[in-house]
């Protein structure tokens, strides 16, 4: 019964940490950059983010109830940190402050540094807790590590590419029109 409340707590903890949090990040990013459906976007972070919440508030309480909870392993420890930090974050983005306000700048920052701790601290936690749970049931964690290792080598991937894709599609742009101008030139000159 044990192996398997580990099991759930850590597919929890995955699903929020692993998957629905980096999921929300990479849709605020699009929203930012495609104005004429930022809004759904935006609407789709936060119920990515609330359902990211949710289970790491499920997780967080099963941990509480059924797991020793001595704080004598990172994994714990970190654990705790990331509880807190998702808590904080969540009452960041509830208080959001209008576009307008003085207090907004701040506001962004302080979303931005726990979403980033959030983030970090949770994946960092992803490999301790199956290193938690090596140790603890002496089963291989190599494929799951494995798999997390490329999840996140894939989500930074189209992370870093969001960010260059403007540049990206500028200069394939310049590419097409220097190369239709190369070409009526050429037709120009071949008549």
């Amino acid at each position: 019964m044990l192996s398997f409340q580990i099991i759930l707590h850590g597919f929890l903890l995955w699903a929020s940490m692993g998957f629905l949090m980096p999921i929300g990040i990479l849709v605020i990013r699009m929203s930012n950059r495609h104005e004429e459906c930022g809004t759904r976007l935006k609407i789709i972070h936060a119920i990515l983010q609330v359902l990211s919440f949710l289970l790491v508030t499920a997780a967080a309480i099963m941990s509480i109830g059924n797991f020793d909870n001595s704080f004598t392993n990172n994994h714990q420890r970190i654990g705790l940190a990331v509880y807190a930090a998702i808590w904080l974050q969540a009452a960041t983005g509830i208080l959001k402050p209008d576009r307008e306000s003085k207090g907004r700048s701040i506001w962004f920052s302080v979303h931005w540094l726990l979403g980033v701790t959030v983030s970090l601290l949770g994946i960092i936690n992803i490999y301790t807790g199956l290193q938690s749970y090596h140790t603890r049931t002496m089963r291989s964690t190599s494929v799951w590590n494995l798999a997390f290792t490329v999840e996140i080598v894939v989500i930074l991937f189209i992370y870093l590419l969001q960010e260059k894709w403007p540049y990206i599609k500028q200069i394939r742009s310049n590419l097409v029109n220097e190369t239709a101008t190369t070409n009526g030139v050429r037709n120009i000159f071949s008549r």
